[in-house]
């Protein structure tokens, strides 16, 4: 199984992230620092583990990586966007596609931020940041 639970606390009172990465150092980079702040925090390397991750848990946002193994970042977006119970999720694209057009055609495809690899922590954790206040917002 390629997904773990780094906080395994019953309360939802900690915003709960899904980095999605088939790279284990890349996954390994990201937790660590969204670990800093108090976060929840759900892994996959799959696809297909982060579309079963996301339907059955819902987290309160996800960090996409665009090229997977198994099933594109372009298809598990839009099987996200195309099931009542994980739409309304916010996702980052995480990518190594860094051209502009490249992350244009993401946030058309219906990504709500885009953060290109290597990554630049800082610009990092404010999308994060940002994609949280947004959902925090949104539900208020």
């Amino acid at each position: 199984m390629d997904f773990c639970r780094l906080d395994l606390q019953p309360t939802r009172m900690k915003p709960c992230i899904l980095v999605v990465d088939d790279n284990d150092d890349n996954l390994l980079l990201v937790t660590q620092i969204l670990t800093r702040s108090d976060r929840t925090l759900l892994t996959a390397q799959s696809g297909k583990t982060a579309l079963a991750l996301a339907q059955a848990s819902p987290p309160d946002l996800i960090l996409l990586d665009i090229l997977l193994p198994d099933l594109s970042g372009f298809d598990v977006l839009h099987s996200l966007r195309h099931h009542a119970a994980t739409a309304h999720i916010p996702v980052i694209a995480v990518t190594a596609l860094a051209r502009v057009d490249d992350c244009q055609k993401l946030l058309q495809a219906g990504c709500n931020d885009c953060s290109s690899k290597p990554y630049l922590l800082e610009d990092l954790e404010l999308a994060v940041e940002r994609c949280l206040q947004r959902a925090t917002l949104a539900c208020a």
